[in-house]
């Protein structure tokens, strides 16, 4: 939730006002509460509030102080403020009238002789020992945890809080019951040279503490505005006809979601419109059960134990058919009402039987152009005039004689040897007839050794 002054730098840090995480406007700090009655005008100076809410940790802990120097603050100064047995560093969040409706609500007196007092603004020295003691915390939350479970103790570190001086540390446990920690109180103040306080939480305050972002893509309650944890139990899931499923019901601390009771009010004042004891009624087809209940339609949702089927009736309706079974009559029918959706009906698919409407010209031109081009080829690869289809190897025949009808050329030396034959196609015969004369006068030769 940040503010228009925010902006995105390098490194991921926020831009405007400089406080890499924290607001000066109040916008995106953890528990600020708006100043409302800042731009008031003050008809009396000596009757102002001089107590100032400060923040600790990012906003994670805040405390009111009393202003007894002569100095004026505003809202988002560091100021140095007393601590245990030294001082602590904060900023303040609020400053005004608005402080005390804020005492008010936690029950803090003004007049209170043991609240604490500002010191001064912040000196570069204060801060430089503040980040130094702050640089510590993670190394000891996880010798903390170490040191825990060596003294067999059933409890979990969250936090560890660095006072600004380094002479105190607060470190924040989680444990289902009651923990001994006398003898942890001692191993940590011998390892880590600070005095000791032990400050129990919930999961719902760690989650509080470590922050994040909800289901519904905002930042946790319990790490902005929220402090008053309520108890939440499956009964307010009930009542707002949730489905149990705990996956979806908890949130980051493991325990079902606070934002569960924000809206049970609304429930519970729509609900006293429906009758309460109509669980179960009688019809002919058998006793039909109450499966939930709608607010925004007014209906009542029946199931029959012979169906899966869910029939809404109308609150007129229930009531009628509960008033006919007090007097031992059975009514025939539910009569259910028709439920209209505000969705456009999608029409389904039908079969269609398209067999002989496909029509397959397209294949039957491309099978005739390819046959059209297979006779091309088959035309150019023809043998010439004067030529013979030569099957395997064959030798070559005797030239013929010069007398008989004049010279004619051999076309065969410039042909291959070999020729392909085209599968489909028969070549064509050669014009003139072979003598069968000759071979029978070449068999009766005799063969020269």
């Amino acid at each position: 939730m940040g503010c228009s002054g925010c902006g995105t730098a390098t490194g991921g840090k926020p831009k405007g006002c400089k406080s890499n995480g924290g607001c000066s406007t109040g916008g995106c700090n953890r528990m600020n509460a708006y100043d409302w009655l800042r731009n008031l005008p003050v008809a009396n100076t000596d009757d102002c509030c001089n107590v100032v809410e400060v923040s600790f940790s990012k906003g994670t802990r805040k405390d009111f102080f009393r202003n007894t120097t002569l100095q004026l603050f505003e809202k988002g100064d560091l100021i140095t403020v007393e601590g245990v047995s030294g001082f602590d560093v904060g900023e303040i969040s609020l400053t005004g009238e608005i402080v005390r409706l804020q005492m008010k609500k936690y029950g803090v007196k003004e007049e209170n002789p043991d609240m604490k007092k500002v010191l001064r603004l912040a000196t570069d020295r204060d801060l430089d020992q503040r980040r130094i003691n702050k640089e510590r915390e993670p190394e000891a939350v996880i010798r903390s945890r170490a040191i825990a479970k060596q003294l067999n103790l059933n409890m979990k570190i969250s936090q560890v809080e660095m006072q600004a001086d380094g002479r105190k540390a607060t470190f924040f446990y989680i444990a289902d019951g009651r923990v001994d920690f006398r003898e942890l109180i001692k191993v940590y103040a011998q390892e880590f040279k600070v005095k000791v306080e032990m400050r129990q939480i919930g999961a719902r305050q760690e989650a509080g503490k470590v922050g994040g972002i909800g289901s519904c893509g905002r930042e946790l309650c319990c790490s902005t505005w929220l402090t008053d944890f309520k108890s939440v139990n499956t009964t307010v899931a009930r009542y707002q006809n949730l489905s149990i499923n705990q996956t979806k019901l908890s949130g980051q601390c493991g325990r079902l979601k606070c934002c569960l009771n924000y809206e049970l009010d609304t429930y519970l004042d729509a609900l006293q419109g429906f009758p309460n004891d109509c669980d179960q009624i009688k019809v002919a087809k058998g006793t039909a059960y109450l499966i939930k209940k709608d607010i925004f339609k007014n209906l009542m949702w029946y199931t029959l134990p012979d169906s899966n089927k869910q029939y809404p009736l109308t609150i007129e309706r229930v009531r009628k058919i509960k008033t006919l079974n007090r007097q031992n009559i059975i009514p025939e029918e539910l009569e259910p009402v028709e439920v209209l959706s505000n969705k456009p009906v999608e029409a389904e698919p039908e079969f269609v039987d398209v067999v002989g409407q496909i029509s397959l010209r397209s294949l039957e031109r491309a099978d005739k152009k390819k046959r059209q081009k297979q006779r091309q080829q088959q035309q150019g690869q023809k043998p010439q005039a004067g030529q013979r289809p030569q099957q395997g190897q064959r030798p070559q025949q005797p030239q013929q004689k010069q007398g008989q009808q004049g010279q004619r050329p051999d076309n065969r030396q410039g042909r291959p040897d070999q020729q392909k034959k085209v599968e489909g196609n028969r070549p064509q015969q050669h014009k003139h007839k072979p003598n069968p004369n000759r071979n029978r006068q070449e068999a009766g030769k005799p063969k020269e050794q």
